[in-house]
Formats: structure tokens, C-alpha cells, sequence
């Protein structure tokens, strides 16, 4: 839980920003994803990033409210980053010549990927603890099965 709190608030407040800033943030955000992504080019730069913003903040909020699973929680986050880290590995300029390492441009995009790395932690260890489940479940009906017939 500390992780999706930590996670969750700045996600919220990343979102708040692009919304209260909107008309300063809206042509620099909406230029960046459009270079990554050439099919947002025909989208309105302030639509594009009000809707944007709206997304990070239910995301955030979602990571911080411990109703909605961590699966559920972790999925959205991995997909969002997933985004995020297309944006490093699109734009020009953002990574050193034939690699990964990030320019000093690059580098605040290039730390999102932790966002994907957290996302993907999260869904992966619900799977785990579903598939522990079902083991200690088929344990325990063996273990009834066996003292049934010791009987």
C-alpha cells in the first residue's frame, strides 16, 4: 500500500497541474505526445490535455483508494507508464545515439519507467498471492482427503 499512496499522489498531483495550467501546459504537452504519437496530431491541444489531466487524476486516485484491487490498480498504472515510456523511446533527442541511456533531455522522461516497473510489481504480485491461494486451498482439500481416509 505505502508504494500505490506514494505513486497514487503524484499521479494526482501531475494531473492537477496539467488541469490548472492548462493553457500554458496544454500546446507543450499536446506537441510532445503528438511527436510520439502522430495520431493525436488532429486532437484540440487543450481537449488533449484536459483529458490527459482528468486520466492522471482518477488514476492517482485510484492507486490511493485501497477498494479498487491492486491488480486493477497496477494494470492502469503499467498501461499509463507504458505510454509515458513510449514518449522516452519516441521523441528524438531523449535517448544517447544507438542505446538506452537517456540524454540529459531525456532524463525526466526516462524516470517514468519506474512508474511502469511499480505497475507491473503490483500485477504480478496478485498473481502470485492468487496462485499461492489456490495452492494452500488444494493443500488443505488433499491434506481433508487423506485424514478422511486414515479414518
Amino acid at each position: 500500500m505505502p508504494a500505490r499512496l506514494i505513486v497514487g499522489a503524484f499521479v494526482v498531483n501531475s494531473g492537477l497541474s496539467k488541469l490548472k495550467g492548462l493553457d500554458e501546459a496544454a500546446e507543450q504537452t499536446h506537441g510532445m505526445a503528438k511527436t510520439a504519437y502522430p495520431f493525436l496530431e488532429s486532437r484540440d491541444p487543450r481537449e488533449f490535455t484536459r483529458m490527459l489531466g482528468t486520466a492522471e487524476v482518477a488514476l492517482g486516485t485510484a492507486l490511493m483508494v485501497p477498494l479498487v484491487p491492486s491488480i486493477v490498480a497496477g494494470a492502469a498504472l503499467t498501461a499509463f507508464a507504458g505510454g509515458l515510456n513510449g514518449l522516452y523511446l519516441r521523441i528524438p533527442g531523449m535517448r544517447e545515439p544507438g542505446g538506452l541511456r537517456p540524454t540529459q533531455q531525456g532524463t525526466a522522461l526516462a524516470k517514468d519507467s519506474w512508474l511502469l516497473g511499480i505497475g507491473a510489481a503490483l500485477v504480478l504480485e496478485e498473481i502470485g498471492r492468487a496462485r499461492e491461494e489456490r495452492r494452500a486451498r488444494r493443500g488443505r482439500r488433499c491434506f481433508r482427503d487423506v485424514s478422511v481416509r486414515a479414518r
